[in-house]
């Protein structure tokens, strides 16, 4: 009996040695794409070059292809997969529903619509007259990136909490949850395509400008605090991983075990919500990606938070970067919307899903 303990024993050791060995051989993948990232670009830049560009050495205009586009680019891309698939890990752990990411729930779609009223309601997005506004009161309106980011948070909160009304109160099963997400997402859907239609020709320019995935866009200080925000919420969330394993076997196995089930779970959506409303507000609506990385990260790592929370920002790191790189070396120019590739890669995961949960 001994042995056989000793033997089980070793077996789940290797197990998960095994899985901590793929943990670290996807970060060196991610590190490997950040490379290829760099090199990768209309403006040929060898190797040797861009570690002198990193190091401050190189000529003027290879610093400035290094350091103002693709440096900033491939930062983006890195935190907001990061962010996306943190979010819809801890989504799917905490509402028990394998469909579930900021967009499948109209998280993504109410953070689009905040924006798009700050824009053209608010005037925060564009130095552009409204047509909502009387020639009496024509003022120029100032950029504004905190307001349109607010807004953005607004429109996810208003999401995530109608959705967690519905799951407490009216007892949603999980096709219920997935598909008020579908009814929420086209109200977001139309109401911004309502704002669109009494907005100026700037500000329906920023309304797309906004509303497209892209992390071509984003500067040093939005990187930052995107960065901040998902560093922080991870670490809390990975504090938070043997709760998250626990709520994975129910309510009420969570409760015996001293867990305050209803306060993990408010304050994991909106955190994660936190997360959809600076990536949406900075990057636009990136379709699926939350979807992709936990499922992915399952099939890596297991279920085990302690394992799947470090995957899950890993892979939708690798991710998005991966898509970005090749709408660039699509493209050329650069000007292709990572949103489209993400939506190529995550509609039929999501159909496949759909078809193989039986209680979906």
């Amino acid at each position: 009996m001994i042995a056989g303990n000793g033997t089980l024993r070793d077996l789940y050791r290797g197990s998960i040695r095994k899985r901590y060995y793929i943990l670290f051989f996807c970060a060196l993948f991610l590190l490997v794409v950040i490379v290829c990232a760099v090199v990768t670009g209309t403006f040929s830049l060898p190797l040797a070059r861009i570690v002198k560009a990193l190091s401050g050495g190189a000529e003027q205009s290879e610093m400035v292809v290094i350091w103002n586009i693709r440096m900033p680019r491939i930062a983006a891309a890195v935190f907001a997969g990061w962010g996306l698939g943190l979010a819809g890990c801890v989504m799917q752990s905490l509402l028990r529903n394998p469909l579930v990411s900021p967009f499948t729930l109209g998280i993504s779609h109410g953070a689009a619509f905040g924006a798009a009223f700050a824009i053209v309601v608010l005037h925060a997005g564009a130095i552009q007259i409204s047509s909502l506004r009387t020639s009496a009161t024509n003022l120029i309106a100032i950029n504004s990136i905190a307001l349109t980011t607010a807004c953005a948070f607004l429109g996810a909160m208003m999401t995530t909490v109608f959705i967690l009304l519905l799951a407490r109160i009216k007892k949603l099963s999980s096709q219920s949850v997935i598909l008020a997400g579908v009814a929420l997402s086209s109200l977001f859907v139309s109401g911004t395509i309502l704002i669109q239609y009494f907005a100026s020709e700037v500000e329906l320019a920023s309304i797309v400008f906004w509303t497209f995935g892209d992390v071509a866009r984003s500067n040093w200080n939005e990187i930052g605090i995107t960065a901040s925000c998902v560093v922080l919420i991870t670490v809390f969330f990975f504090l938070k991983r043997w709760d998250l394993n626990a709520l994975a076997s129910g309510d009420d196995t969570a409760r015996s075990l001293g867990i305050n089930v209803d306060r993990i779970r408010l304050t994991g959506m909106v955190l994660t919500a936190l997360i959809a409303a600076i990536v949406t507000a900075f990057h636009g609506v990136i379709a699926f990606l939350g979807l992709l990385a936990p499922h992915i990260a399952k099939k890596l790592v297991t279920s085990n938070h302690n394992l799947l929370i470090p995957m899950s920002c890993i892979v939708g790191s690798i991710l998005l970067l991966l898509a970005d790189t090749a709408g660039r070396s699509i493209i050329g120019s650069g000007t292709l919307p990572v949103g489209i590739l993400t939506s190529f890669m995550g509609a039929p995961l999501f159909l496949y899903l759909l078809i193989k949960e039986k209680n979906v």
